[in-house]
C-alpha cells in the first residue's frame, strides 16, 4: 500500500507529464487519506482548472486556502479561476490577499492588473504593470498588457514600443502580435496591420479575436470579400461572438447587400441588446433603404446607450435635414466635429451670429469642394453682422469665391491666415441663422464667371451646332459615398443619340478614364477645365449641365446656371427625399432613382425631358 507520500510523488509526476487526469485521481487518493492535505488540495484545484472544470477547481483551491490561510499559490490560482468564471470581485480579494503575503510576485501584480484593466481602471492597472516589471524586466506578458493600457489611454508611441518588446522576448506571443496589428489600424497602417494579424493567426489558427480584427481591417481596406470570410470564421469558431455579426453586417452593407446586412445586425443586437454600435449601424442600412424615421429611432437609441456617440448623433442630424426637419437637425449637426476627421487648426473665438460691425470673421471651409460652393452663399448673411469677411479654402476655389460679392479677403489653406476676431466653420452658418425650408438664402447667382472668359468659350462652342450640355458621371473616389452617387459614363448613351445634342465632359481626374470606352461623340474639356472659376466660365456658357452628386452640381446651381442632378434613390441629405427641385438652388432639377441602383431609369426619364426640351 503506497504512503500518502508516494502518492502526491505519483500525481505530480503525472501533472508535470500532462497526464492530468491521471494525477488528479492520486490527489484524490491522498485528499480520502487525508482530508487536510493542503498541497493535494492545491494540486487537483490545479489540475481541474486545466482540465476546464472550473467549479470543481475554486471548491479544491478553496479548501486549500481554508486549510491554510497563507498559501499564496493556491490562492493566486484560485483568483485566477474566479477571474476567468467572471467573478471579478472575488478574484481582486484573492490577488490582493496574495500580494499581501508575497509582494514580489510580478504574476499577480500582472494578474490584478488585466483584471483592474477589464474594469477601465486603466491608471491602477498601468501601476501593477509596471509592478511586476520592475520585479521581471523581461516579463513578456507584462509588456503586452501594459501596451494595451498605454494604448487606451492614448500613449500609442509608448503601447507599440511595449507591445515590440514583448515579441523579443516572446516571439511567438499571438496576442502581441494582434494587438500591434489593432494599433497599426488604427493608426490607418492597414497594410501592416493585416500582416501582423495573419502573423497572430499563424501562431494560433482559432484566435477569435485576430480574426475579427482581421476582418475589420479588410473592410476598411475595401478588400470586402476577404472580410466577410474573416467574419464568418469568427462565427464558426464562436457563433455567438456579436462583434464579428456587426462586423459581417458592416461588410455586407458596403456591398450594397442591405438585407443580409439587417439580418446580422439584428442578430448582433438579439445577442447584445445595448449594442450601439449595432443600431447606429442598422440605422444606415434603414437610411439606404429609404427608411429615414426607422433609422432615427436607431440612431436615438444608440444615443441612449452611449450618449457621446458622435457617429450616431450626426447620422440622425442628417436623416432630419433629409426629411426637412432643419431646425431639429442644426444642434446636432455639430457632432460632426467628432464624427468626422475636419481639420480644426483654428483655435481663436467661435463666431456665434453676435453682432461685430468693426470686426472680421474668417469662414473655415471643411469637408468636399461642394460644400464650401454651397454655403459660401452664407457669407453675405455674415457680412450683415460684422465688418468684413475672410474666407478661407482650397487653392482651387479661390478665385472664384472672391466673386461672391460679401467676400472681402481669400485666402488659401495652407498659407498664412489674416487678421480676424472670429472663426466659423461653413457649415455652421445654417444653424446660427436658423435656417429652415422657407429661409433658405437660394438667390442666384451668388458666384460669378470672368465675363471675358464667357466670351471666350461661347465663341469656341459655336464651332459645335446644337444644344450644347456639359456632364459629369464621378465624384470623388474618396468620398464614402461615392458608390451610391457616381454612374457609369456609358448610361449618357441614350441622350448622345439625341438630334442636335452635343455633350462635353466637364470630368476631370476620377473617372475621366471611362472616355477611353466610349464609341459614341463627346468632346473632353477635362485639360481645359483649369480651376473652378475657368470650370465656371464654361459652365455659364453651356446649354445645361447633367451631373453626379458632386462639385458641379453645386458650381452650376451657385452661377444661376441650368443643371439637372442625377440622384441615387436615398441620396445625401441636402436633396432630401421625392422632390423634383431644390430649395438651395432655383435652377436645379432632380432626377431620382425609383429604386436602388437604378440609374437606366434616371436617364430614360431625362432623355424624354431633353426631347421636349430641344
Amino acid at each position: 500500500m503506497p504512503t500518502i507520500e508516494e502518492m502526491l510523488a505519483r500525481g505530480k509526476a503525472c501533472h508535470s507529464a500532462g497526464q492530468l487526469a491521471d494525477a488528479g485521481r492520486y490527489y484524490q487518493e491522498v485528499i480520502r487519506a487525508d482530508p487536510a492535505n493542503v498541497e493535494a488540495n492545491y494540486l487537483l484545484g490545479a489540475a481541474c482548472h486545466a482540465l476546464g472544470k472550473a467549479e470543481e477547481a475554486i471548491a479544491k483551491l478553496s479548501q486549500a486556502a481554508r486549510l491554510r490561510p497563507d498559501h499564496a499559490p493556491a490562492i493566486h490560482h484560485l483568483g485566477v479561476v474566479l477571474a476567468q468564471s467572471g467573478r471579478a470581485g472575488e478574484a481582486e480579494a484573492c490577488y490582493r490577499r496574495t500580494l499581501e503575503l508575497e509582494p514580489n510576485d510580478a504574476r499577480a501584480h500582472n494578474n490584478l492588473g488585466a483584471l483592474l484593466t477589464s474594469q477601465d481602471k486603466l491608471v491602477e492597472a498601468a501601476a501593477c504593470y509596471q509592478r511586476a516589471l520592475q520585479l521581471e524586466p523581461n516579463y513578456s506578458e507584462s509588456h503586452n498588457n501594459l501596451g494595451i493600457v498605454l494604448e487606451r489611454q492614448g500613449n500609442l508611441g509608448e503601447a507599440e514600443a511595449h507591445y515590440w518588446r514583448a515579441l523579443e522576448l516572446n516571439p511567438e506571443c499571438a496576442d502581441a502580435f494582434n494587438n500591434l496589428g489593432r494599433l497599426f489600424v488604427s493608426q490607418e497602417r492597414l497594410d501592416d496591420g493585416v500582416k501582423l494579424y495573419r502573423r497572430a493567426l499563424e501562431l494560433r489558427p482559432d484566435f477569435v479575436d485576430a480574426h475579427n480584427n482581421l476582418g475589420i481591417a479588410f473592410t476598411r481596406q475595401g478588400n470586402l470579400a476577404q472580410a466577410i470570410a474573416c467574419c464568418r470564421r469568427v462565427l464558426e469558431l464562436e457563433p455567438g461572438h456579436a462583434e464579428a455579426h456587426n462586423n459581417l453586417g458592416v461588410a455586407l452593407a458596403k456591398e450594397y447587400k442591405l438585407d443580409e446586412a439587417t439580418a446580422f445586425y439584428k442578430r448582433a443586437l438579439e445577442l447584445r441588446p445595448g449594442y450601439a454600435e449595432a443600431h447606429h449601424n442598422l440605422g444606415l442600412v434603414l437610411v439606404s433603404q429609404g427608411k429615414p424615421k426607422d433609422a432615427q429611432s436607431r440612431f436615438k437609441r444608440a444615443v441612449d446607450l452611449k450618449p457621446d456617440f458622435a457617429d450616431a448623433r450626426f447620422n440622425y442630424a442628417t436623416t432630419l435635414l433629409l426629411e426637412g426637419r432643419f431646425c431639429e437637425a442644426w444642434p446636432e449637426y455639430e457632432w460632426r466635429w467628432t464624427a468626422m476627421v475636419l481639420d480644426q487648426t483654428l483655435h481663436r473665438t467661435r463666431w456665434k451670429g453676435e453682432e461685430l460691425p468693426e470686426g472680421t470673421v474668417l469662414l473655415h471651409s471643411e469637408q468636399g469642394l461642394g460644400d464650401t460652393l454651397q454655403f459660401v452663399r452664407y457669407a453675405q448673411l455674415v457680412k450683415s453682422r460684422v465688418g468684413r469677411v475672410a474666407v478661407e479654402c482650397l487653392p482651387q476655389l479661390a478665385d472664384l469665391l472672391a466673386t461672391c460679392p460679401a467676400v472681402d479677403t481669400i485666402v488659401t489653406r495652407g498659407d498664412p491666415l489674416p487678421e480676424f476676431d472670429a472663426y466659423v466653420p461653413l457649415l455652421s452658418l445654417p444653424g446660427i441663422f436658423q435656417t429652415t425650408l422657407d429661409t433658405v438664402p437660394a438667390n442666384v447667382p451668388y458666384l460669378k464667371a470672368s465675363e471675358e472668359r464667357i466670351a471666350h468659350w461661347k465663341e469656341e462652342f459655336k464651332r459645335e451646332k446644337g444644344f450644347r450640355i456639359g456632364i459629369a458621371w464621378q465624384g470623388s473616389r474618396g468620398n464614402k459615398a461615392d458608390r451610391a452617387r457616381s454612374f457609369a459614363l456609358e448610361l449618357f448613351a441614350g441622350i448622345a443619340g439625341l438630334d442636335n445634342v452635343r455633350l462635353y465632359s466637364l470630368q476631370k481626374g476620377d473617372g475621366q478614364d471611362q472616355l477611353e470606352k466610349i464609341a459614341w461623340p463627346i468632346i473632353d474639356l477635362g485639360d481645359r477645365l483649369g480651376d473652378f472659376y475657368e470650370t465656371a466660365a464654361i459652365v455659364s456658357s453651356l446649354d445645361l449641365v447633367i451631373t453626379c452628386d458632386s462639385a458641379p452640381a453645386h458650381l452650376a446651381g451657385a452661377l444661376g446656371a441650368k443643371v439637372w442632378v442625377a440622384l441615387a434613390s436615398v441620396p445625401d441629405w441636402r436633396w432630401m427625399l421625392e422632390r423634383e427641385d431644390s430649395p438651395w438652388y432655383p435652377t436645379m432639377r432632380l432626377f431620382r432613382q425609383t429604386r436602388l441602383g437604378d440609374w437606366d431609369g434616371v436617364f430614360q426619364r431625362m432623355r424624354q425631358a431633353l426631347v421636349e426640351l430641344v
